[in-house]
């Protein structure tokens, strides 16, 4: 932004103040910045201009300037102008015309000025402050008072004069302020500075200000102190309009305790900017953790997420005891119910209060609310009282008709004389009044307690009760009546006062009662009944006849018994009048489980109320249950009641449960609700699973459920028989219980009791099953499945069952459920229970005429669950005990017996994994499990985890579990709950395959190997490998020789085709080697009923010793033979051969081995290779195509083949190793994969151990060809227990769906644990996934010791240039905070930074082949391009590099291609010093170009023949030098001041190609250098020429004699033959001049260029490469530059141009300055008009100026066809690249200011020496020290100011700071940095907030700090 300040003309108008500044704008604020001035700037009548370089807060709001030093601070402002430099048609004006001072005008010198973009539009205003100091002792003040009004467009503040005896004791005193209109205001702060005598001060009453623009008048009440002494101490308060600061009182503030207050505020701010939270620190703990905010604002229904997560303690971290907090963006939410407000009037009689608990309830013309109850407190309701209540939630009822209000106690002093109530809209301001004026008491008035209070007229019903003529027909229990209306009900109302008979309720009375009510339409239905209370409370009702007073006619209601013991039951009915027609009512039959936990069981009376579309019944109380259980809702237990009532609708939309609290036990558990509703045929399940207890959980004794599944029910009957088959001992003497499912349910369990004693082998039983069927009611429509088990009770249980046929009697359909398998404990899979599925009966023919075995995909059924246990490591965790589990689905649940062991006999011993097969229901997602023991023999059992793959879920989930059952370790449980860890939950779709396997018929063609499969689909769809034999036993049966072997598994979905499979086997057992014939994959289809096969022939050995050794082999399909169900049930088959297979590739992958000690490996080595068209599975490395001994260290390459079907384009590698052998450990450096059939070559850098001892202790790694580094920062917090010893990942979210693998962040060796206080740094490969949106954050721990407090999260993209800031302050714990271990971040919540932008190569060092050529010594390289150069580098070394290697590894270099120079620099450390280097490549990953630097020489102090530690070496591209050598002469001429100076002199020249490196000037032409008056010539031959020079940094070491005066240096390039002078005449002295010993000198060659000349401007245009990027019209172009703005350019389009491609233009132009932007239009080529929408893509624009450089536009816009130049696109330059000449140019001496700010935290202070290095686009400014004499610099909390000078370094973009740990305290945090170049004014700020020091956080005393925007 470019800042100008206008100072006035007035006397004494200037000031000598520093003047500040901060930008409000309409996307936040900047920090506060300096106009840093010199000496001359803010003086009268002067115009100063700055430039402040922030991040982009969008058009301006106001600014404001503050300060008052200086001999003379008063100034007097005219205005300000701001103008957005990149945008500068945005220019903002800020009238001020005032003076800022303590002395002038209203004194004050901080001023809000609000803008305008209309020069002319000055927004002024007036306001009248009234202030009214009360009339106590000591009331008024003497101190300075200010006031802040804070309105909707900004805020303002000022000081209230107090110099003429203001704010005296009982006085009023008024000020005029001017100022911007705020608009609406909403609150003020106002204060004093507790200065003078008596500085304390009671406002009184409130203080008022008048809006004169506005004509508005704001009333802000006080009534408090503002003094030190008094109160509680504050001398500054906020006030919110119309209210006080609301304080939170009554909250318990406890640990983990969530608090809720309701606070009103006079003013709407939601949503909220920033909430302040604090308190007063008394009592006696008053330190406090707050961990966040949440604000709900009823008026917005906006819910805002403010996090804290901080002390607010005195004696804890900062001290603070009041934070301001900001909201977290991406939890913001939004809710659905309006706000009212609701006034009741008590009247002013005698006993007029009540203490009863009042309720209503409101009715409009949309509906009704719920009945809420009112909160009577002891002071509510009092006689003569108003209460009001807030925050009332009711839903948009339309315009409210009525109010209904009562209470229910029935004792004395609970009547109640209510004058009226009002309800109040809180948003509309809408309101209702309701007047009653009426008792609610049962002896005043007309006894009533309820009253209906209309919006409208009221009406009177007079309702008539006839009691019956049968015998008992009479009652004394209290009855209550409720009239139910088209527009609303009366409401349940005692029957007290009947008005012609004492007697009430006798048998063949007609009593009659008076109703009062709301007018509630034509009555349609009556409710009635009684409480059951009293011996004879049965009661006979005839009817009820209802009139409506002033009308004639009446209707009848007819009624019944009403008597627990009469007819059904029931005591409350719902009547309907005798017209309706024959169906008066409607049966609901709802049955209510209570839980089954310790205390579910109530003794309170329950109550129900269903909610339809057609309306609700009242709430109805379960008094009868139809099951008659006696005591209801006992634990565990199911009570079923029938209540009557008019038809609600189709559909129960929800259902409101509770009970009424009475009873000694009145706490409930309530499990679920179940409605059936026989007439419309449906069955509605309301799981609830809550307590329903004042203690416990909510406290909420009511809760409304809403159905999770909604079932049609239907009767009919079934016939069920069960074929035992043909097979010895096949029969059972057990109980069989078999459950029938269908689409629409499933049956109850039902026992098929058999009329002789036994299922008999070979025996068919006929159950006819009606009774039972009819009973339940249910029609389950078509079948789906059956679950069928027996109890195991007899001797001779076993049951082989054949198989179950159904016939649904209703529309006579056969259901067919092959079974074929045991139910028995010691055969098979060692199940009792079945779950059958249904098969067509042309299926069942077809298996009748084949064998037995064809039928398996028909009945695969997709609920077989997988279960694997593992038993923990530990001394005597086995166990012999009969283990169970339960697993527990979201549908249902199923217990099995884990009995039969797929793979080991004695199960469950320590270590083992033991595996399970389970068929059982379709569960639903699995919830938890429990699993436990009977604690029989041997008992004690230590559980690891369970893992179950459950395909009908397409999930594998593991349950975590690490602890013992048993009875004497641990807490003493032998049975657990155990719940999955989501963390390590998979997913994939399954699908039944039946897999036919052909062994060959020749000699020895059988194996007894374990054969294994996976499937492939397209586009490298995958299936898992799957092994097929689950058991020695299988392995032996199965692949005889000219054996068929059928396999039904279930995996992953492939997708339509198969393109091809794998089939290998593990080359075990006795005869392993295989002859495969072919395999055939049958899979059911799709659509339709059938099958399709897929034929795989083989014809070839799978064995180590025959063919070519393999023993896996993948195969394509041949031919697809279709099977499919016709109409008629006939099958039909087809067959189609299959044309277009993949073909098979061979791949040779060459895997080079690492050179450091112990790198090669004796293990067994694994490869698996991927493509977007598939992988090859894992294949092991077994020969070596060119060594003997495989994987030797020294850089040794292995080549191998691989055939494989096309991979299609490869992109990654997974490569392990076995661990077996002694040195198994192995370094692995790069492998390398050639598709030979293709000759494509995919690189894959490796540079990992895979090993158990070394990094991260792994021995299988994932490479990817493209991926990118992603460098991660995690801070963690400094609490107890903040530490955790987890594995902690982060994952990166991108745009839909994209996102990275989880990458783990494995602390180095050494580190266990993310320790308290720390910091760690971790670099991972990753997708790149584009534009992060999302990351997150979480680590693998279960247990309590792994929680983990993180403070930060950094993440930062090299490649794109960003940096992430995340701040967390959360725990990440299962019993910490909300319980989670992993956080989402959004990036909105981050604060992002521009950091240098880096391009990844592939750096490899060849050794030199000769003696002692290795080294062990610390290597570095420096990198220069034209575009720059990078710091010097450690290069990351595996190892050391050893004679005749090759190291290979990735390096992040500075985007500064193309590559001109390397230097390379060793430290001469280490054993071994001296290295001969070879040559080292440069390869750029993602633009794949080839740098060689060729040494071939010593880098030694002691050999060859440089004897030199560094060498610089050209880049060879193409095999042509990038760079010329040549010999530099350097000439010194001294000046004839002062003396000379002995010191060593050092020289850095600078030039087109980056610089010299330090050139020490030793050997001079004089032997005495640097004398007084004389030249001294240094020569520096054979140096690389560096083009055109730009400047020269020369320094001297202080040593004795030290101060120089130096005249000038010239340089001459002798390959060039040309002389550079750079100019200096100045001191380098430690006492003279500024004190500097370095200066930096610019060439004084260049000149300037003259900006009024023409110039040419290059226009470079690249057309998207897509079908309709291109267009055959002609575009036009305007350049808009900082300082004029381009005629229009027409681009023409001759040639065809435009055709996704780049097109060149060239054009002649006035100068235009830095381009900021261009305007891009598409015209039609004759001004035509455009007929149809056409665009044009344009993908990128370059505009290139030879003096200035190059201007890059990223388009990616599709450009729209126009007939005139009104239309077009404007894009702003995101990279330019300023040539050579215009960097020179810029080279003036420039002055920085440096501001260093240390923290204001313990011990931040430092005694080192700081250094900093300030890096810009024009160069570095080198190390320079930051010192001062006499001053003790960097204390806490101070601000050092250092100015150092130097050549203008251009925009600048990272600061380097760093110190060198001396003195006694080494360790320094700081805050920030601040740089001004003094000669523009930019101001820069570097935000850094962490230590330097060597024990703290990461341990580092150096950082590099970007600029904050």
């Amino acid at each position: 932004y470019e800042v100008v300040t206008i100072t006035g003309d007035e006397r004494g108008a200037g000031t000598d103040a520093n003047v500040f500044v901060t930008f409000f704008g309409e996307y936040g604020n900047t920090p506060k910045v300096h106009l840093a001035s010199s000496r001359t700037a803010f003086e009268r009548a002067k115009t100063d201009v700055f430039r402040i370089r922030t991040h982009n807060i969008g058009p301006l709001k106001k600014i404001i300037e503050h300060d008052n030093t200086g001999l003379n601070p008063s100034w007097f402002l005219d205005r300000v102008v701001v103008t957005d430099v990149i945008r500068p048609h945005l220019r903002f004006y800020f009238a001020c015309n005032n003076w800022l001072s303590k002395t002038e005008g209203d004194g004050l010198f901080v001023r809000d000025l609000l803008g305008s973009m209309d020069p002319m539009d000055m927004p002024k205003n007036k306001y009248t402050v009234s202030v009214f100091t009360g009339d106590v002792k000591g009331s008024g003040t003497d101190a300075d008072v200010f006031i802040n009004i804070f309105g909707e467009f900004g805020d303002t503040e000022r000081r209230l004069d107090s110099d003429k005896n203001n704010f005296e004791k009982g006085t009023e005193d008024k000020f005029t302020i001017d100022a911007p209109n705020l608009g609406k205001i909403r609150k003020i702060t106002i204060g004093h500075n507790n200065k003078g005598s008596s500085a304390g001060w009671f406002v009184d009453k409130q203080v008022a200000v008048d809006d004169l623009g506005n004509k508005v008048l704001y009333e802000f009440p006080i009534n408090r102190w503002f003094a030190t002494d008094e109160d509680d101490g504050k001398i500054q308060r906020d006030i919110l309009v119309g209210g006080s600061q609301p304080t939170l009182e009554g909250g318990h503030f406890e640990q983990g305790r969530t608090d809720i207050f309701n606070v009103e505020i006079a003013a709407l701010l939601s949503p909220l900017s920033r909430v302040t939270i604090g308190h007063d620190n008394g009592g006696l703990n008053a330190g406090w953790f707050c961990e966040k905010v949440v604000v709900y604002c009823p008026f917005t229904g906006i819910e805002q997420t403010f996090p804290c997560s901080k002390w607010l303690d005195e004696d804890e971290g900062d001290g603070l005891i009041e934070r301001e907090l900001y909201e977290m963006v991406s939890l913001r939410q939004k809710r659905q119910k309006h706000p009212w407000s609701l006034w009741i009037w008590t009247s002013d009689l005698s006993n007029a209060g009540t203490d009863a608990e009042i309720y209503f309830q409101v009715y409009g013309e949309k509906g009704k609310s719920d009945e809420i109850q009112l909160d009577n407190k002891t002071d509510n309701f009092e006689q003569g009282q108003v209460d009001r209540f807030m925050q009332i939630e009711l839903p948009d009822l339309g315009k409210l008709t009525k109010l209904r209000i009562w209470h229910e106690k029935r004792h004395p002093f609970t009547g109640w004389h209510l004058s009226k109530a009002t309800l109040l809209k809180t948003l509309t301001k809408e309101k209702y009044t309701f007047p009653c004026e009426r008792w609610l008491d049962t002896n005043e008035d007309d006894n009533e307690v309820v009253r209906e209070l209309p919006a409208t007229g009221e009406l009177i019903y007079r309702v008539t009760v006839c009691t019956g003529s049968v015998s008992g027909a009479g009652t004394d229990a209290s009855v209550f009546l409720n009239l139910i209306g088209d527009q609303g009900d009366t409401g349940d109302r005692q029957l007290v006062n009947c008005s012609n008979n004492v007697n009430k309720f006798e048998k063949g009375n007609l009593d009659e009662f008076i109703v009062e009510a709301v007018a509630i339409g034509q009555i349609r239905r009556v409710r009635i009944g009684h409480d059951g209370k009293g011996g004879g409370c049965g009661w006979f009702v005839d009817k009820v006849i209802i009139k409506e007073e002033g009308q004639t006619e009446t209707i009848e209601f007819p009624c019944y018994w009403l008597d627990r013991n009469e007819d059904d039951g029931q005591i409350v009915r719902e009547l309907v009048p005798f017209a309706d027609g024959q169906r008066l009512y409607i049966d609901y039959h709802i049955s209510v489980k209570t839980g089954h936990v310790s205390g579910s069981s109530t003794d309170s009376d329950v109550f129900v109320k269903l909610y339809g579309e057609k309306g609700d019944t009242s709430k109805t109380m379960l008094l009868v249950s139809t099951n008659n259980l006696g005591n209801y809702f006992e634990s565990d237990r199911t009570d079923i009641f029938k209540v009557e009532t008019l038809d609600i609708g189709q559909q129960i939309n929800r259902l409101m449960i509770g009970h009424t609290n009475k009873g000694m036990r009145a706490g409930w558990f309530l499990d679920s609700v179940q409605i059936m509703v026989p007439l419309h045929g449906k069955h509605y399940m309301f799981p609830s699973h809550r307590w329903l207890s004042k203690d416990e959980a909510d406290g909420k004794t009511e809760v409304q459920i809403y159905p999770s599944e909604i079932l049609d029910i239907e009767q009919i009957n079934y016939e069920v028989t069960c074929v035992t088959g043909d097979v010895i001992f096949a029969g059972t003497g057990a109980n069989v219980f078999t459950q029938i499912y269908g689409d629409k349910g499933k049956t109850e369990v039902i026992m098929l009791k058999s009329r002789s004693s036994n299922f008999e082998r070979n025996s068919t039983e006929i159950f006819k099953q009606e009774d039972v069927f009819i009973v339940t009611a249910v029609d389950l429509g078509p079948l789906k499945k059956l679950r069928i088990r027996h109890d195991n009770t007899h001797s001779h249980s076993s049951w082989y069952l054949d198989r179950v046929e159904i016939v649904d009697t209703k529309d006579d359909t056969r259901y067919y459920f092959p079974c074929n398998r045991w139910l028995a404990v010691d055969e098979d899979d060692g199940q009792i229970a079945r779950e059958l599925v249904p098969v067509d009966e042309a299926f069942m023919r077809k298996d009748e005429e084949g064998t037995s075995a064809t039928l398996g995909l028909e009945q695969k059924m997709s609920t077989t669950y997988t279960v694997k246990m593992k038993t923990g490591e530990k001394k005597y965790a086995g166990t012999d005990a009969n283990v169970f589990a339960v697993l527990f689905g979201e549908n249902d649940d199923t217990i099995i017996n884990l009995k039969a062991c797929k793979t080991y006999k004695n199960k469950f011993e320590q270590g083992l994994i033991n595996e399970f097969t389970v068929e059982a229901v379709d569960l639903g997602d699995l919830e938890k499990i429990r699993i436990g023991h009977d604690n029989s023999v041997s008992a004690g059992w230590f559980l690891d985890w369970v893992e179950i793959d459950a395909p009908s879920q397409g999930q594998r989930l593991c349950f975590p579990c690490g602890r013992w059952l048993a009875k004497g370790e641990d807490d003493g449980a032998i049975v657990r709950n155990l719940y999955p860890a989501e963390l390590q939950t998979e997913y994939y779709t399954p699908v039944p395959y039946e897999i036919k396997i052909y062994t060959s018929d020749v000699f020895c063609a059988g194996t007894d190997a374990d054969v294994f499969i996976t499937l492939y689909g397209r586009k490298g769809v995958c299936t898992q490998q799957k092994h097929l034999c689950v058991n020695k036993r299988e392995r032996r049966l199965y692949f005889e020789r000219g054996a068929e072997d059928m396999f039904i598994v279930e995996l992953e979905d492939v997708g339509d085709v198969i393109e091809k499979i794998r089939i290998g086997h593990d080359n075990r057992g006795t005869n392993p080697g295989w002859h495969l014939d072919r395999v055939e994959i049958r899979r059911q289809l799709r659509k339709g009923k059938g099958s399709e096969t897929t034929i795989f022939p083989c014809e070839r050995w799978l064995a180590k010793s025959e063919d070519d050794g393999e023993t896996v082999r993948e195969l394509v399909p041949s031919d697809i033979i279709t099977q499919k169900l016709l109409r008629d049930g006939t099958l039909k088959t087809t067959e189609t051969e299959v044309e277009d297979a993949l073909e098979a590739h061979t791949y040779k992958v060459s895997v080079r081995t690492g050179n450091m000690y112990g790198a090669g490996t004796d293990a067994n080595v694994f490869i698996t290779i991927y493509g977007d068209l598939g992988d090859t599975g894992e294949r092991k490395l077994a020969k070596s195509e060119n060594s003997k001994n495989k994987f030797e260290r020294g850089g040794q390459v292995d080549k191998f083949s691989i055939e494989a079907v096309d991979l299609g384009q490869v992109f990654k590698i997974r490569i392990r190793h076995d661990n077996s052998m002694l040195g198994a450990d192995w370094y692995l450096d790069q492998v390398e994969v050639l598709d030979v059939d293709t000759e494509e070559v995919y690189m894959f850098l490796c540079e990992r151990w895979l090993s158990k001892k070394k990094e991260d202790k792994c021995i299988e790694r994932t490479f990817f060809v493209k991926v990118i580094p992603y460098h991660f920062s995690v801070s963690t917090g400094i609490d107890h227990d903040a530490s955790t010893t987890a594995r902690v990942y982060v994952i990166i979210m991108g745009p839909g769906d994209i996102e990275t693998d989880r990458l783990w962040l494995d602390l180095p060796e050494g580190k266990k644990a993310f320790e308290e206080g720390s910091m760690n740094h971790f670099v991972c490969y990753g997708t790149d996934i584009a534009e992060i949106k999302r990351v997150e954050l979480g680590h693998n721990g279960v247990t309590p010791e792994s929680c983990w407090l993180v403070d930060e999260l950094t993440v930062a993209v090299p490649t794109k240039g960003i940096k992430y800031i995340f701040p967390c302050n959360c725990w990440m714990a299962k019993d910490r905070g909300d319980g989670l271990t992993a956080r989402l971040f959004n990036v909105l919540d981050s604060s992002t930074i521009n950091i240098t932008r880096k391009v990844v190569y592939s750096v490899t060092v060849v050794t030199g082949d000769i003696q002692y050529a290795g080294t062990d010594t610390n290597t570095f390289i420096t990198v220069y391009g034209a575009n720059g150069s990078t710091e010097e580098m450690l290069l990351p070394k595996n190892g050391d590099f050893e004679r005749g290697q090759e190291d290979t590894f990735s390096l992040e270099i500075d985007d500064i291609a193309p590559l001109k120079k390397i230097r390379v620099r060793i430290d001469g450390s280490g054993s071994r010093p001296d290295w001969f280097l070879d040559r080292i490549l440069m390869r750029n990953l993602t633009t794949e170009e080839v740098y060689l630097f060729t040494y071939e020489n010593w880098l030694s102090k002691t050999k060859g023949p440089m004897r030199t530690k560094v060498c610089e070496l050209p880049a060879v591209v193409d095999e042509e030098e990038m760079m010329e050598k040549t010999t530099y002469i350097i000439q010194v001429q001294t000046s004839d001041v002062g003396a000379g100076t002995d010191a060593n002199v050092f020289l850095i020249v600078f030039g087109e190609f980056g610089d010299t490196g330090k050139l020490p000037l030793k050997e001079s032409n004089n032997r005495n250098k640097f004398e007084r008056k004389t030249k001294d010539v240094f020569r520096f031959a054979d140096i690389l020429s560096l083009g055109e020079l730009s400047k020269v940094r020369v320094w001297h070491d202080n040593k004795p004699a030290p101060g120089w005066h130096l005249d000038y240096i010239d340089v001459k390039d002798e390959a060039m033959d040309q002389t550079f002078r750079f100019p200096c005449d100045r001191w380098l002295a430690k006492n003279e001049d500024d004190g500097q010993i370095m200066r930096e000198l610019a060439c004084a060659n260049n000149n300037s260029v003259d900006l009024s000349d023409k110039t040419e401007y290059e226009i470079a245009i690249t057309t998207a490469n897509t079908d309709d990027a291109s267009t055959t019209e002609n575009a036009w172009i305007v350049l808009e530059g900082r300082k004029a703005r381009s005629k229009e350019f027409v681009l023409e389009n001759k040639k065809k141009k435009f055709l996704g491609a780049t097109d060149t233009f060239e054009f002649s132009s006035k100068h235009v300055g830095e381009i900021a932007g261009i305007c891009l239009g598409h015209i039609t080529k004759d001004g035509k008009k455009v007929k149809k929408d056409a665009f044009w893509h344009v993908m990128e624009v370059v505009v290139t100026e030879q003096e200035m450089g190059n201007y890059f536009f990223h388009c990616d816009a599709q450009i729209p066809l126009a007939a005139k130049k009104d239309q077009f696109l404007t894009f702003e330059c995101y990279k330019s690249i300023e040539s050579f000449a215009s960097k020179i140019r810029n080279l003036v001496p420039v002055k920085y200011e440096i501001l260093v700010i240390t923290g204001d935290v313990k011990g931040a202070g430092t005694d080192a020496n700081v250094f900093i290095t300030i890096y810009g686009v024009n160069g570095d400014s080198g190390k320079r020290q930051l010192r001062q004499k006499f001053r003790n610099l960097f204390e806490r909390g101070r601000t050092d100011r250092f100015v150092l000078e130097m050549l203008d370094l251009g925009e600048l973009l990272r600061v380097r700071v760093e110190h060198d740990n001396s003195g006694t305290n080494g360790g320094w945090f700081l805050e920030f940095i601040e740089v001004t170049n003094t000669a523009n004014s930019v101001t820069t700020i570097f935000q850094c907030g962490k230590w330097l020091d060597t024990r703290k956080a990461d341990m580092q005393i150096q950082r590099v700090l970007y600029p904050k925007y």
